[in-house]
């Protein structure tokens, strides 16, 4: 009878995580925003959508100085709409892993300066790459977000550069 009761313990509780479906159900929805983030944000104009996404206030770490530092959620459409304001911005993703409470974006930027941009010599951004890490919080909000950008491969201004960049 022992065995039985703990073979039906064993049972229960593997069927109790497999209909949770924990993690793996939490880590798709992450994606999932992660991914209509980008594409309301970045990869299209629908900037006053940020507050679908991001928790009132976030970390950032960036790079340059912006290491650790807290923003309000308005920062990320203030930003994304200073992008937009320089040309015709999309995006694509390439992929996106997910574990637990974070999520991996790596996607690409193009970027069609405006005829102020091209006047002043800025090229067109034909699809940098960039990697996003994105922590969410249990409401499915952007809570941190790690950048980082293969910036080797934008325009460079001519010129020496300083130290350490």
């Amino acid at each position: 009878m022992k065995k039985a009761l703990t073979l039906i313990t064993v049972i229960a509780a593997a069927l109790v995580g497999c209909s949770s479906g924990g993690g793996d159900d939490v880590a798709a929805r992450n994606k999932e925003i992660a991914r209509h983030f980008y594409e309301d944000l970045w990869f299209s104009e629908n900037t006053e959508k940020y507050a679908d996404y991001m928790a009132e206030t976030y970390v950032v770490h960036d790079v340059g100085p912006r290491k650790g530092v807290v923003e309000t959620a308005i920062e990320q459409k203030n930003i994304a709409d200073l992008f937009h304001s320089l040309g015709e911005m999309t995006g694509k993703i390439d992929y996106q892993i997910a574990e637990g409470d974070k999520v991996a974006t790596r996607w690409f930027i193009y970027l069609e300066p405006n005829e102020q941009m091209s006047a002043m010599g800025v090229p067109p951004v034909d699809g940098v790459a960039i990697i996003n890490v994105f922590r969410f919080n249990d409401d499915g909000k952007i809570v941190e977000v790690w950048n980082h950008r293969h910036d080797v491969e934008l325009p460079q201004p001519p010129g020496d550069r300083p130290e350490g960049m």
